[in-house]
Parts: C-alpha cells; sequence; structure tokens
C-alpha cells in the first residue's frame, strides 16, 4: 500500500512549490538500509529501506542520503525511493551502493527545527578515502585523504560535513585532515563501519566558501575586514 499525501499537505511543506530552504544541520536520525538500487545509463533509481524517516515523509520531501540531498519520488510502506542524477553519481559515492549496505538519513530543516551540528547544504564537493583509523581513549581518530577543493576550505575547530556527519576538524594536512568521532557517533553512522580505503562524501562548510569568495572578489579593496586578516596573517 502506498502512502499517499494530498497535495496541500506537500505544498505546506515546501514539497511542490519549495518553500522550505533544502538545509541540514548534519546530525543524522537514522542508519537506514539500501533495498535496492537500479542502474540506468545515465542515473540511477534508489530504494531506501526506512524506519524512521519514512513516518514523516511525503513525496517531495528533501532527505540527505549520506550527505546528499534528494528529493522522495515515492513512498510504499517503509521504503523511501529516489532518483540520482547523473551529477550526483559522478560527485558522490552513491554509485557504488550495494543491496543491503547502511546509509546515513537526515530529513531537511523545518522552520522549527532545532539547529545541532552546523549548516549543511546537502550539495557534495568531492570524495574523500578514509586512510587511517586510530583509536584515541574511547573514540577514534579518522584521517581523510581530500583533494585541495575541500582542504583549502576546511581549519581546525572548524566543521565539514562526512557521509553527512556534522564533525570538527582537527587537523588539516597538505593532502588529508582528521576528525574525531565519539563511540555514540560511531554505533548510529556509516563513519563507525567504515574502513580503510573507504570513500565517503565531503561537504566543507558553506560559510567558510561564502567567505572565500568574499576575500576573493575584494583582494584589492582596502577594507576593514581585509586589513585586519592581512595584519593577522590569514591574508597575503
Amino acid at each position: 500500500m502506498t502512502n499517499l499525501k494530498t497535495d496541500s499537505e506537500r505544498a505546506g511543506r515546501g514539497g511542490l512549490f519549495g518553500e522550505e530552504p533544502k538545509m541540514f544541520t548534519g546530525l543524522i536520525i537514522e542508519l537506514a538500509e539500501v533495498k535496492a538500487i537500479e542502474k540506468r545509463t545515465d542515473s540511477a533509481k534508489l530504494s531506501i529501506k526506512s524506519s524512521n524517516a519514512v513516518n514523516d515523509a511525503v513525496v517531495g520531501d528533501s532527505i540527505a542520503i549520506n550527505g546528499a540531498c534528494l528529493t522522495v519520488i515515492g513512498i510504499d510502506r517503509n521504503i523511501l525511493s529516489f532518483d540520482v542524477s547523473y551529477e550526483t553519481l559522478k560527485s558522490t559515492n552513491l554509485g557504488d551502493l550495494k543491496r543491503g549496505e547502511k546509509v546515513n538519513l537526515e530529513p531537511s530543516l523545518r522552520i522549527d527545527s532545532k539547529l545541532g551540528g552546523h549548516f549543511v547544504a546537502g550539495h557534495i564537493e568531492r570524495i574523500g578515502r578514509i586512510k587511517t583509523k586510530t583509536p584515541v581513549s574511547n573514540a577514534i581518530r579518522i584521517e581523510i585523504e581530500a583533494p585541495y577543493d575541500v582542504l583549502k576550505y576546511l581549519v581546525e575547530k572548524g566543521s565539514v560535513a562526512v557521509d553527512g556527519v556534522s564533525l570538527t576538524v582537527v587537523s588539516v594536512s597538505k593532502n588529508t585532515f582528521s576528525v574525531v568521532i565519539i563511540p555514540h557517533t560511531a554505533k548510529i553512522t556509516t563513519i563507525g563501519s567504515k574502513n580503510i580505503g573507504d570513500t565517503v562524501n565531503l561537504e566543507p562548510d558553506i560559510l567558510a566558501k561564502y567567505v572565500a569568495k568574499f576575500l576573493l572578489l575584494n583582494k584589492d579593496n582596502d577594507l576593514p575586514l581585509l586589513s585586519t586578516l592581512k595584519k593577522s596573517g590569514f591574508v597575503s
């Protein structure tokens, strides 16, 4: 039996007309299971078995799957269906998913939602790869290889979304960055079960991208903010 909602219900949640912004916080609400992934020439259809997010979902909703914002196109009992475009397949690791594999789910923010982690757009920048996993006390330090397109926006104590999970950057080097996850995060997200060599979707803090663009466009202007950053050594 298909779970159908009225147009007014979908419109009221931004499902038809997009009144609500498609933003996330990087706080995963469910570790769901891939039911099927149907590969096509330049796209795919992804079906996810959900026990939590499905209860409040309607067709047209935005849900982040491993950090990638996708639109619900169908609901059948506890199965959520999504179309995955060529661009998404190219820029994320969703195309490598297998039946039975676990994925991180997070519905998009609503006007009355609590803001937990940090602002996440659900637009994956690039794919990273786990280089090392090291136990540290009761936590796990994870070093991730990442391209410059991501690393240039990362700073120590800043934020990054890894497979959609909001994490704090511990360190940044020439080719890698590190994060630390606590046992709770390891248990309720895919990050805990990932192994060395596995891929992860990466999205740097969108606020860092806006600041970087502002600085680039105004690098030759004598603005007070730029002057302060130059004196502090942040901008050359």
